[in-house]
């Protein structure tokens, strides 16, 4: 395995344990409120795209579940550090529980949304691109991306707020996340280009799905 896919790895789950930790924080950006996983999650599409281009869908898949892997052993680690009594001198337990603290719906949300989201998003760019040939790179990604953040944000929307929420306000909630993470793809297609470009050239791989077994299960 080279260290040029070590650190694409690394980095796409930095991306998603980030977005994880930071989406307690509501934001406003020109009147629409989004979580301030924004600024990092749509991020770890770009890189889900590049390792689907460059390496192909099945390492694209284990890259994926090592993602949810750590995702879940650092749910687990905060859980067990919330529950150890805090020191009698200690007066931060209770933002503690506020700001890392998740509820079961939320982080059952949370891990279906991804799974369905990435796998999505890989899938539909592996296939597309044995149809376009490898050509036009900049439909893929955007393509790729239109179907893989639908999933994953009508899923989690829905799992996580219905119910509790408006259903006129959950779908504009949607329909707002939907649309700022697609542009956040549509804007980073040329670091995508620059990126792709290099890794093929460096790593000298170029990898087509035509005979790859899409099972999202399969390791």
């Amino acid at each position: 395995m080279s260290w040029r896919l070590i650190t694409c790895a690394s980095v796409f789950v930095t991306c998603l344990l980030t977005a994880n930790t930071i989406a307690t924080k509501l934001i406003t950006v020109g009147g629409v409120v989004l979580t301030a996983a924004i600024v990092i999650f749509p991020l770890s599409y770009v890189l889900g795209d590049v390792l689907t281009e460059v390496w192909g869908y099945a390492t694209a898949r284990r890259v994926i579940w090592l993602g949810f892997a750590c995702n879940a052993l650092m749910v687990a680690a905060i859980w067990v550090g919330a529950e150890i009594p805090a020191a009698p001198f200690w007066k931060g337990q209770s933002a503690y529980e506020e700001i890392l603290g998740q509820t079961p719906r939320i982080l059952l949300a949370s891990f279906v949304a991804y799974l369905a989201g990435e796998f999505s998003n890989s899938f539909v760019l592996a296939k597309m691109k044995i149809l376009t040939q490898g050509r036009w790179l900049w439909t893929r990604t955007v393509g790729s991306t239109l179907v893989g953040q639908a999933f994953d944000t009508v899923i989690f929307v829905t799992l996580a707020f219905a119910g509790t929420v408006p259903a006129r306000a959950l779908g504009a909630i949607i329909v707002a996340q939907w649309a700022v993470k697609v542009a956040y793809e549509a804007a980073a297609t040329p670091l995508t280009y620059a990126t792709v470009a290099y890794l093929k050239a460096s790593e000298h791989v170029d990898a087509y799905d035509y005979e790859t077994d899409f099972n999202p299960i399969r390791l």
